[in-house]
């Protein structure tokens, strides 16, 4: 499908990455997936944004970008191999602190990177799946930290400049992880492509916060989740 209006889909392989790959095709774009290799544990997710792509028929547009620098950094339990993943109970889902699975700048950086691809491609729209509801912890994903990257954007490229700046769509951003996956099973995501596990196992552990909040999202949404899950 070839369409004169074009977007930067930030996909990581996860859910709600793969959900925004959805809407921005139901939107009429043309997609430019992007992925981004920051040493995460969860190298498995790199395979299935690929497959993803496939899917949705892009794979020859397919990015995948390397920023190993952030697992030097360390800092996070999803770079730093310290820093244990927290399993059920032990972190605050809930609660005000910023998780210990948040990696320092990543969205930050994401956004410069896919704001530079989206300017070579002509691209009028960069998809992101932050969501501030179910990860209200996380500073990167809140509404006024994509409202001021925005505005930044549209002072430091040129097409921003010239009147035509790019935009940031955060589909996802108010939706409860199940209305995610509702909207996701309407338009027909490939849902058994993903992953969303922080462990990077060949199975979720259904343990980590991102399989917990997976887990609930098919079940308040009355789907059963097609991935594997290792046996408790």
């Amino acid at each position: 499908m070839t369409t004169s209006k074009k977007a930067v889909v930030i996909l990581s392989g996860g859910l709600d990455s793969t959900t925004c790959m959805g809407l921005a095709r139901e939107a009429g774009y043309d997609l430019y997936p992007i992925t981004f290799d920051y040493g995460q544990r969860q190298k498995r997710e790199i395979e299935n944004a690929r497959k993803v792509t496939e899917f949705y028929g892009v794979s020859d547009r397919h990015k995948v970008i390397s920023l190993g620098f952030l697992k030097e950094f360390g800092g996070s339990a999803l770079t730093d191999e310290s820093i244990e993943v927290p399993a059920a109970g032990e972190t605050g889902l809930e609660g005000s602190e910023i998780p210990v699975t948040y990696v320092p700048g990543r969205n930050l950086l994401f956004l410069s990177i896919a704001t530079s691809y989206a300017e070579v491609k002509g691209a009028e729209a960069i998809y992101i799946g932050v969501n501030a509801l179910d990860y209200s912890g996380y500073p990167d994903c809140r509404p006024e930290f994509i409202r001021k990257v925005e505005e930044v954007m549209a002072l430091a490229t040129r097409v921003g400049v010239e009147g035509g700046p790019i935009r940031i769509e955060t589909p996802l951003i108010d939706w409860t992880k199940a209305e995610i996956v509702r909207q996701g099973n309407r338009i027909g995501v490939p849902y058994h492509l993903t992953t969303s596990c922080y462990n990077g196992q060949e199975e979720a552990c259904g343990e980590c916060d991102s399989c917990r909040l997976r887990l609930k999202g098919f079940e308040e949404a009355g789907s059963t989740d097609p991935i594997p899950y290792r046996e408790a």
